[in-house]
């Protein structure tokens, strides 16, 4: 596409965003993206160091004790030990780090989650593809250090892609249990065309990066739940956040009045992911009938039907960033 005509487009599209972002629920989203917006700016500086030493998975096991719980954390445990110490990881998205989920992975602990883990990647990264193998050496190094074979990953905006892209294109799926995704795109952004970079490249609509993944992945065993929002200025058109890919079991939610950085805090957010990660069994089912089946997306085709799995591969021992 002519980078003119992108740009044209884009602009057409953020005219026809202006009715949402006028209307009261759009006006109190700007008012909470701009207040994370500074929060954030105070926050970063934290987040630049890589996060502490974890203990092992001997360690672990020994403080998984109902001893001075909290009452919610305490009826995960006891309802779901493998759900509560299933390794949780958090990647974030383009010139940003693990400070962006602050929020989130204290609401997480507080429910329950027993190993939270946020990682970062270099902010100057140019390629999708070596982030994601970077991510592959994490997930690897988690599991060997944790005891588990699978675990789950939450994306925020690039982070969703890199975390996308191992999963389906790097035999990661064998390894990610659930894939939660916080307005990434999908299917590209036009607004990617404002950045000359390698990077911004791969994020357009219809570049090499978005035709690979939007190749066959038959076999695929994550399962997907794709947050995506009206107010978001990153994706645009905000719909490019979704997830329909024929061969991925997706489930794709709407978050009205939700700027891009605000994900990451969103009450709904933290309430569908908590309860996703409590109720899942080890095939990506729902094991609580109230809980929202992922192929139940109210107004959203169905996703293909849940794959036989195949058998995982031996835990390997992971290389450090």
């Amino acid at each position: 596409m002519d980078p003119r005509s992108a740009l044209r487009r884009a602009a057409r599209t953020t005219r026809r965003g202006l009715g949402v972002v006028a209307s009261p629920a759009g006006l109190r989203g700007a008012g909470t993206e701009l207040a994370w917006l500074a929060a954030h700016t105070a926050l970063y500086p934290l987040g630049v160091l890589g996060e502490r030493a974890r203990t092992s998975g001997r360690e672990q096991v020994e403080r998984f004790t109902l001893a001075e719980l909290p009452p919610v954390q305490r009826g995960l445990l006891m309802g779901d030990v493998v759900a509560a110490g299933t390794p949780i990881l958090l990647l974030h998205g383009l010139i940003d780090n693990r400070s962006t989920f602050t929020l989130l992975r204290r609401a997480l602990q507080r429910r329950g989650y027993g190993q939270v883990l946020t990682l970062n990647y270099s902010p100057f990264t140019q390629d999708v593809r070596t982030a994601a193998l970077r991510l592959q050496r994490v997930v690897e190094q988690t599991c060997e250090q944790t005891g588990y074979e699978r675990v789950h990953v939450v994306g925020h905006s690039l982070g969703g892609v890199v975390a996308r892209y191992y999963v389906q294109r790097m035999g990661g799926d064998a390894r990610v249990h659930t894939l939660a995704t916080l307005g990434s795109p999908h299917s590209g952004t036009i607004a990617a065309h404002l950045l000359p970079t390698r990077l911004a490249r791969q994020l357009r609509p219809g570049s090499e990066l978005m035709m690979e993944l939007a190749g066959p992945a038959v076999g695929c065993r994550t399962r997907f739940v794709c947050f995506w929002s009206d107010l978001d200025h990153l994706v645009v058109p905000q719909h490019r956040a979704r997830l329909d890919h024929p061969d991925l079991a997706a489930r794709n939610v709407l978050l009205r009045g939700t700027g891009h950085m605000s994900l990451t805090f969103d009450k709904r957010v933290v309430r569908e992911i908590s309860q996703l990660f409590a109720h899942l069994d080890e095939d990506g089912s729902t094991l609580t009938a109230g809980v929202t089946r992922l192929a139940a997306d109210a107004g959203v085709p169905a996703a293909t039907p849940a794959l036989p799995r195949k058998a995982d591969p031996p835990t390997a021992a992971g290389t450090p960033l």
